[in-house]
């Protein structure tokens, strides 16, 4: 009998079609008198959908029990998202998740070498043999990756079904349940619904150490993001300042720092903003700090998408949840653009000090403002010979600072982007010799 039927927390499985047909593969077994054309027919099926997955998550050794790993780690219910909350979830809702583990244990147990015994069925052992795949084909960063697989080889130890479902509690309160859990940043996707969360798998791997200079600007950074992470009052915060001085980098480095202490980020552009409150709404009572990241945030004058940020920020009548910040990257630091016209000449509007208060004030619903400005020459040289250390261009110095001088010149004048672009540049030369 198939008794993924009887499943109560863990039913309908994001990716779910191989779980159900090789569960409807193992029930067909264990029927004596059943037909062996469409055992033969669920195996290749199944066996074709779960390497394609495997390829995808990077499954490997026993490719069902990593694919049942996988979902009981991604699923989001009442159960796991209690653990996720509290140190443990207990009574009915501990009963109930121990009921549906019993179930998954038996699947996780059954054999695949039965299956060599059915006419026309080859490879049954590569299910539980299959080695490591290609990282580079992989969607998972191969930290989630090897979090998984550990956990799927202590499983497999477990003798009964309360250890499994201690196993699994304990990954959730450590680690966290679902795609929020698992990953650390996430861009926003329409569907005809609603704005779905969607993670993205792999993003820049950059420390704050890794950004030369502006020291006072990232310790600033630092401070409110450590308030934020441990739960003490926090501001939005606003980094402005010349293109290529990293901005963007910065707050990419903080996320990459505090992942481990349950910040995460969703990254949203301007024609989203009309989403904010049913994002919010999805992420407000998660065991997470989230920072809604805006990059390159400006606002022509005829543009009116501003007004929904500012609502969200300060304003409305429901209160920004305490575990939500707003992290903004611009070149402006008044974000609206302004024209003198609005101070100076006369309008058809009675009153010109609204109208420049009016754009002054989205800015000023960002607490914290840190500036990054273009670094000067004896700035630019260190940026310029510190990534040269890092990635390895070999040039005696006083020639490669020169070269540097040369190429700022002729693209877009001194930043930590147009350092990265000239020793990009040196780099290719090297490798083409």
């Amino acid at each position: 009998m198939n008794r993924t039927k009887e499943l109560i927390l863990y039913r309908d499985m994001e990716e779910g079609s191989v779980f159900y047909g090789v569960a409807s593969l193992i029930a067909r077994c264990e029927e004596p008198l059943s037909n062996q054309q469409e055992i033969r027919d669920l195996y290749y099926e199944s066996f074709h959908d779960l390497v394609e997955l495997s390829d995808k998550y990077g499954f490997c050794g026993n490719l069902w029990q990593s694919y049942l790993t996988w979902l009981l780690v991604s699923h989001e219910n009442a159960y796991s998202r209690a653990c996720e909350i509290r140190e443990a979830a207990q009574g009915a809702l501990r009963q109930i998740a121990l009921h549906d583990m019993a179930i998954f244990l038996e699947l996780f147990r059954f054999d695949f070498n039965r299956l060599n015994d059915v006419p026309g069925i080859a490879g049954a052992s590569i299910w539980m043999e299959c080695p490591k795949a290609d990282d580079a084909a992989c969607v998972l960063s191969r930290r989630i990756r090897d979090r998984i697989h550990a956990l799927c080889v202590q499983l497999s130890k477990a003798l009964c079904a309360e250890a499994f479902l201690e196993l699994l509690a304990g990954f959730y309160r450590e680690f966290g349940v679902g795609k929020l859990g698992l990953h650390r940043a996430f861009r926003i996707e329409r569907t005809v619904e609603h704005a779905e969360i969607a993670p993205i798998f792999h993003i820049a791997q950059v420390a704050l150490s890794d950004l030369v200079g502006y020291e006072a600007a990232k310790e600033k950074l630092l401070a409110n993001t450590e308030a934020f992470v441990c739960g003490r009052p926090a501001n939005n915060c606003l980094l402005y300042g010349d293109a290529g001085t990293g901005k963007s980098s910065s707050i990419k480095a903080i996320v990459n720092q505090y992942y481990d202490r349950g910040l995460r980020i969703i990254e949203l552009y301007r024609h989203q903003f009309r989403d904010l409150h049913d994002i919010i709404a999805q992420i407000k009572h998660r065991n997470y700090r989230f920072i809604l990241y805006m990059d390159d945030l400006s606002f022509e004058e005829s543009e009116t998408e501003y007004k929904y940020l500012k609502a969200v920020i300060e304003g409305g009548l429901e209160k920004k949840p305490e575990n939500v910040l707003i992290y903004a990257t611009s070149n402006r630091r008044h974000l609206v653009r302004e024209k003198f016209s609005d101070k100076a000449q006369l309008s058809d509007e009675l009153h010109n000090n609204d109208t420049v208060q009016e754009k002054l004030s989205l800015a000023a619903r960002f607490g914290v403002q840190i500036y990054f400005g273009a670094p000067d020459k004896r700035a630019y040289h260190e940026i310029v010979r510190s990534l040269a250390r890092q990635q390895g261009v070999a040039m005696e110095e006083e020639a490669l600072l020169l070269l540097a001088d040369q190429w700022e010149l002729h693209h877009g004048g001194r930043s930590g982007r147009t350092a990265q672009q000239f020793i990009n540049d040196r780099l290719g030369r090297e490798e083409g010799l």
